[in-house]
């Protein structure tokens, strides 16, 4: 890479499947991020540095060009948008899926639907597309919960393994979308640093076994 780049990485189980798939790229942090408080970090490639933060905030970074590059959940994409961001590659990990959930057994009877989740942008498109009237009811964890407390009668959330959804008598419903990590460009560092960001691209892309098209 012949110039330098910041890529935003989003911390948690994105983070720790991400590193790896950098590695292949000769891509390394200098310290061991688990152990430090740092936020930023220098790597291998002189020029090239590691920002760890909370996944919303990774496009915000990139799209306004704090960040050249980002790797980000496809939820936080489809929730906040993708304006003025390149998404070349789907990286293929921290796979899950957003899914309607509730109770187990639970119709709808008609009326109006009172469902819980971070998700707000996704399940209005989501539930206005099936003609279904909703109130929907902003939370940001547990949202098993809400239904058990009469909160809401539905949830929109991220699905693994659907263990938590079982353990609480709940139930997945309905898939929304298959979600994967991302990888995102800024637009005008696309131009400014392209071979270093199409070099990275490439080298990710034999990787994870996808062609990349940075105009995608």
């Amino acid at each position: 890479m012949d110039d330098g780049i910041t890529i935003a990485l989003t911390k948690g189980r994105i983070l720790k499947e991400t590193l790896p798939l950098l590695a292949t790229a000769g891509i390394q942090p200098l310290e061991n991020i688990d152990r430090s408080r740092k936020l930023v970090f220098e790597t291998s490639v002189p020029g090239v540095r590691l920002v760890i933060l909370r996944g919303t905030d990774v496009p915000t970074y990139v799209r306004h060009g704090a960040a050249d590059v980002g790797v980000v959940g496809k939820d936080v994409l489809l929730e906040h948008g993708a304006q003025g961001l390149y998404e070349p590659l789907d990286l293929g990990i921290a796979r899950c899926r957003l899914m309607t959930a509730g109770p187990a057994h639970w119709q709808h009877t008609g009326g109006r639907v009172r469902v819980a989740t971070k998700f707000v942008n996704i399940a209005r498109d989501y539930f206005a597309r099936r003609g279904m009237q909703v109130e929907l009811i902003k939370l940001y964890g547990a949202m098993e919960l809400a239904p058990l407390m009469d909160l809401a009668d539905l949830i929109v959330d991220i699905v693994d393994t659907g263990n938590t959804l079982r353990a609480n008598g709940m139930a997945p419903l309905d898939e929304i979308a298959q979600i994967s990590s991302r990888l995102i460009v800024n637009k005008a560092a696309m131009r400014s640093h392209y071979r270093a960001i199409q070099s990275l691209v490439d080298q990710l892309a034999a990787v994870v076994g996808e062609g990349a098209d940075a105009d995608a």
